[in-house]
């Protein structure tokens, strides 16, 4: 049993016993019916007989054990959640509902998932997946928040009209990438393009027929037609992605009639650079469009990068580009307005940030930090959480000792003893070719739940 206890209301999240059984085959009948055909009641009674009899699953193929829990307040019943072990070393949420009269109220439906998180850990998943319909927006927005990837949609699934959403939460993310050394920057022909043609023909390879020298040779020359900004001139905007001062990435992006901007090539020496150039794609572009697209045969480690970032696959191209092979079309759209901002952070500053012992993020003058605003939101992400804060203000330096000497070290580097020491963890991080850019310091202030979440957990199928 878990238990949560605050003032006079107390918690628990417990298994399933036999007299629950009304409980949870009323709420899944009331709650399923709206989003789900069939015969709901009938379904509740299988699934909790099931976990009464031992979790023993006699009907599902792939299934090892199904597993009932029940939230109470102050000892009445007020959500239930049903997880599902599979063979493949996944675990379902099949469902999570809240009680309507406790919707919104003491964080039952957080207080589940995160149940259902330690359960699947305990059973050494690797990963935790739910469908919800898209027409229950409430719900898909807070399973977003918690972490979740929306992988796609299936149209009239389990009820005409009503289209199903699918979502899964990695659970056994390895290290989060280390993108602190890597620069996006516009491309220029004198310094990058021997390299850039180098890393686009070795790359590129045989899933695009036609990627030859000409062809490269025609990517440069449309980019010298960028300040047209006219389509019908196929102008492209090329980034590269630098390390050291060595070309570690490109990518190619050309705006279209009707402003969708396609990408194409994106190459990239690791996993660190494709994340890196996917993760700026959004503010790099912002001004020339309203959506990307992106043509590529992706591995599997690419496409859950993609995810991470919001990108949906759009399309299947079965020998489009080459006999034998089928490219993939990945699509994002961009927000209109001022949207939140993403930036990737390492997780000991994450933490430090969340818990309030840093206050202040250093960053470089890059163009995307250029564009930071006060008052904007700024969504923090690592492989392991995400948070929201909003930019009190920001302070421009010429270098790191002149921020030093006005900014309290302790608040951007708290886990250095000194400020020598917080000086030179700065100079390993940023070399000084790259401090020329200007130090930004970006003040920040964590947003409390009702500042940066919608109110109240809706049905959650």
């Amino acid at each position: 049993m878990h238990r949560y206890k605050k003032s006079s209301v107390t918690v628990d999240i417990r298994k399933a016993k036999t007299g629950d059984v009304d409980f949870v085959s009323h709420l899944m009948a009331e709650t399923l019916g709206p989003f789900y055909n069939g015969d709901h009641q009938a379904h509740a009674q299988r699934i909790f007989t099931t976990h009464i009899n031992g979790n023993v699953d006699s009907a599902g193929q792939f299934s090892l054990g199904q597993y009932m829990f029940i939230a109470e307040v102050n000892h009445h019943p007020a959500g239930m959640i049903h997880l599902v072990g599979k063979k493949q070393g996944t675990v379902k949420i099949s469902p999570l509902i809240v009680a309507p009269e406790y919707r919104g109220q003491f964080g039952i439906g957080s207080k589940l998932l995160r149940h259902a998180e330690d359960f699947a850990r305990k059973h050494h998943a690797r990963q935790l997946y739910c469908t919800v319909a898209a027409q229950n927006q409430a719900t898909l927005k807070f399973l977003l928040r918690k972490g979740f990837h929306l992988v796609g949609k299936a149209q009239d699934h389990y009820k005409p009209g009503i289209d199903e959403c699918m979502l899964y939460k990695p659970l056994n993310q390895g290290l989060t990438p280390d993108l602190s050394g890597i620069s996006i920057v516009p491309f220029d022909e004198k310094k990058h393009a021997a390299a850039a043609r180098q890393l686009i023909l070795s790359r590129v390879g045989s899933d695009f027929n036609g990627v030859d020298d000409t062809w490269v040779d025609a990517l440069f020359a449309s980019y010298q037609r960028r300040e047209s900004r006219d389509v019908n001139a196929k102008y492209k905007l090329i980034f590269i992605a630098e390390q050291d001062r060595k070309v570690i990435g490109v990518v190619v992006a050309t705006p279209k009639k009707g402003q969708p901007i396609k990408i194409m090539p994106l190459v990239a020496k690791s996993e660190a650079v494709f994340e890196a150039l996917i993760a700026n794609l959004p503010q790099l572009l912002a001004g020339y469009g309203h959506k990307l697209y992106i043509h590529l045969v992706p591995e599997p480690w690419q496409i859950a990068c993609l995810q991470r970032h919001g990108w949906m696959i759009e399309g299947l191209f079965p020998e489009g580009y080459a006999p034998d092979v089928t490219v993939q079309q990945w699509g994002l759209s961009l927000q209109k307005g001022d949207p939140v901002r993403k930036m990737r952070i390492k997780r000991p500053y994450y933490d430090a940030i969340m818990s309030g012992r840093k206050t202040l993020e250093v960053r470089i003058g890059y163009n995307s930090i250029k564009r930071l605003k006060e008052g904007q939101l700024l969504q923090l992400e690592n492989g392991h959480a995400s948070g929201v804060v909003r930019i009190k203000s920001i302070r421009i330096y010429s270098k790191f000792a002149d921020m030093l000497a006005a900014e309290s070290w302790q608040q951007i580097v708290p886990q250095a003893k000194s400020k020598e020491e917080a000086l030179r963890l700065l100079h390993k991080i940023y070399p000084p070719h790259k401090e020329r850019l200007g130090v930004h310091v970006i003040e920040v202030e964590k947003q409390d739940s009702k500042g940066a979440h919608p109110p109240g957990l809706e049905k959650f199928i």
